[in-house]
């Protein structure tokens, strides 16, 4: 096998799947890759394009004696949700037993919004998480979600990817998993998820029977008298995938309770940035006590103070402590507290005003609130973004995704998927930090990252990575009106980006659209050196483009994991040179059996 060659799996958002389509042998066993340049695609213009996912890009890669190749990217499919494996069904719902929920009918219910793929290499061994967005209701209402370990299975000579295995992941120590949304590979090679749209704690308390997370409860204990609890959703789960193929599951309590997209873990392996998805919510930095353990550390969220208006905005970072937890001891208050023995509201705004409460804007709601005594470790992590907003913090990013890291640059990226609402100039808000122009079609924000920053208390942070500038990168462009081809937005730009990952050794930023302003949503290629915006994959008519993970070298080859929600096709894109070592035979009997990637 040749350490040149190329897989590229681009995967569709109901299942990863890499496998392989054009192989590269290198001209020289000396020579190795030395960038790699995307070739964009044409907007799909005929029915069956638009139907289906697919690619017509190409990557050209110049190798290190000057030598070029042209390589076409080609569309796999790994798997779908529904498909049967011996251990599980991808996509399905499963009970805090482990036992798959079935209607009355006995079928089982399957989710057709598999998102975040995450490749693990585990002695030689590869698995991958998935997550599994949303499931479709029974007669009880909200049903759980899932996390799914598959097992896989790497063709040495060709690189082709298969799922041999699928099985639920167990989240029963911590009343299941809700709504999973993106996911990253941790430095330490664990799979961090996410929980997005955490429950509303005060709306529960007030309507316990009926409320969606009484719902999700009963289903997913099989208990029609149980009454569910907001706060175990919300937060951080981390899967350690141990050899043999276990999986272990928590939630890291102490590391706040929002609506989190993604985690993205700095070189400190102490250092975490969130994406915090909806409207009116809040950036957030947790800082861990030790490296590579999230069970305890401290909580921050941003001040935004603007210091431009172009291209999505700009402005310095103040960051605002919140507090100091341990996952142990955030739990047990989870389990012991109701939003009103944390805060008074009111809706009498004279009162409010004559005692102490204060209006904020957090997650959408418009609300008085004011924090009872001895309360603040337990707002601060089990509702992070009201005590945040009660603090000053800014609480008016609308639609916040995904965070990724480029290392080598410093920088984190984050995504907003729609700059609007709360991020305008908005004379009504009491707090109005964000004053930017709209645009509809989003963009993605670079933040740079230094040491020696200091808190609203004047205490410097203990981490190099702390984010103190944030500026637009790169925007979508609205349309006043549709053009030929349906699309509100420039067809030759981003809109509405959601997931995104970086790789390092391409220098590449790869970018996924979930909206409705182009006419089909796409996948782009971003080299953050040249600038070039390249347009590499087409999700079918109605489907978001989620799921992807950047593997730069996973045993001698290059993988593009994505995925395409609700059309259902699992799949990934070959066509990615290897980024490996100068030798680039290999025999084919070659293990690398304990490297992880």
């Amino acid at each position: 096998m040749k350490k040149g060659k190329i897989v590229a799996p681009l995967l569709s958002l109901a299942v990863l799947l890499p496998s392989t389509t054009n192989v590269l042998a290198q001209p020289d066993k000396q020579v190795s890759v030395h960038k790699v340049e995307f070739i964009g695609m044409n907007a799909p213009d005929t029915q069956d394009q638009r139907s289906k996912m697919y690619s017509e890009a190409s990557v050209k890669v110049t190798y290190t004696n000057g030598s070029q190749k042209m390589l076409p990217l080609e569309y796999k499919s790994l798997f779908q949700p529904g498909d049967e494996f011996k251990n599980g069904i991808a996509g399905a719902a499963y009970d805090a037993k482990g036992n798959m929920i079935k209607s009355p009918e006995g079928t089982p219910y399957i989710s057709t919004a598999p998102d975040s793929n995450t490749v693990i290499s585990i002695k030689g061994k590869l698995y991958m998480v998935n997550h599994y967005e949303a499931m479709p209701s029974n007669e009880t209402g909200n049903m759980p979600k899932s996390m799914m370990l598959n097992t896989l299975k790497q063709n040495k000579k060709t690189g082709e990817l298969t799922v041999t295995d699928t099985k639920p992941i167990d989240f029963s120590a911590d009343g299941g998993i809700w709504t999973p949304c993106a996911g990253s590979l941790s430095p330490w090679n664990t799979h961090l998820g996410s929980e997005e749209y955490e429950p509303d704690a005060r709306s529960h308390e007030a309507n316990p029977e009926n409320s969606v997370v009484t719902q999700f409860a009963r289903n997913y204990y099989n208990d029609k008298t149980v009454i569910g609890n907001p706060y175990l959703y919300g937060h951080t789960p981390e899967v350690t995938v141990h050899p043999g193929g276990k999986p272990t599951a928590v939630k890291h309590f102490s590391m706040g309770r929002l609506s989190s997209e993604n985690v993205k873990v700095a070189p400190d392996n102490r250092t975490v940035y969130f994406g915090d998805d909806g409207a009116y919510t809040m950036a957030f930095m947790y800082i861990a006590d030790k490296e590579k353990d999230l069970s305890a550390g401290t909580l921050y969220a941003a001040k935004w103070i603007q210091t431009g208006q172009e291209n999505g905005g700009s402005a310095d970072l103040k960051w605002l402590k919140l507090g100091h937890g341990t996952d142990s001891e955030i739990k047990k208050l989870a389990h012991k507290l109701k939003f009103s023995d944390m805060f008074e509201a009111t809706n009498d705004i004279e009162f409010a005003k004559a005692n102490g409460f204060k209006r904020v804007k957090a997650g959408g709601r418009d609300e008085w609130l004011k924090l009872k005594p001895g309360m603040e470790k337990a707002a601060a992590f089990l509702e992070s973004r009201r005590y945040g907003a009660l603090l000053g913090a800014t609480s008016e990013f609308n639609k916040m995704e995904t965070v990724e890291l480029n290392k080598a640059d410093n920088k984190i990226y984050m995504t907003m998927s729609t700059i609007a609402g709360g991020m305008e100039a908005n004379p009504s808000d009491q707090v109005d930090d964000i004053q930017v122009p709209k645009i509809s079609s989003g963009g993605i924000y670079e933040l740079s990252l230094a040491e020696g920053q200091k808190d609203q208390n004047g205490n410097t942070i203990k981490s190099r990575y702390v984010a103190n500038e944030m500026a637009g990168l790169i925007t979508g462009k609205d349309l006043s009106s549709k053009d030929a081809a349906g699309n509100t937005a420039d067809s030759e730009k981003i809109s509405n980006p959601d997931n995104i990952v970086f790789s390092e050794r391409m220098r590449t930023l790869f970018i996924a659209e979930d909206g409705g302003k182009h006419h089909n949503n796409y996948g782009w290629a971003y080299n953050v050196d040249t600038k070039k915006l390249s347009r590499i994959i087409s999700a079918p008519d109605g489907g978001e483009v989620t799921g992807i993970q950047a593997l730069d070298n996973l045993n001698g080859f290059t993988y593009l994991m994505v995925g395409s929600q609700n059309p259902g096709n699992a799949g990934y894109l070959s066509g990615l040179p290897s980024l490996d070592d100068k030798d680039s035979e290999r025999d084919d009997d070659d293990k690398n059996d304990d490297h992880n990637d």
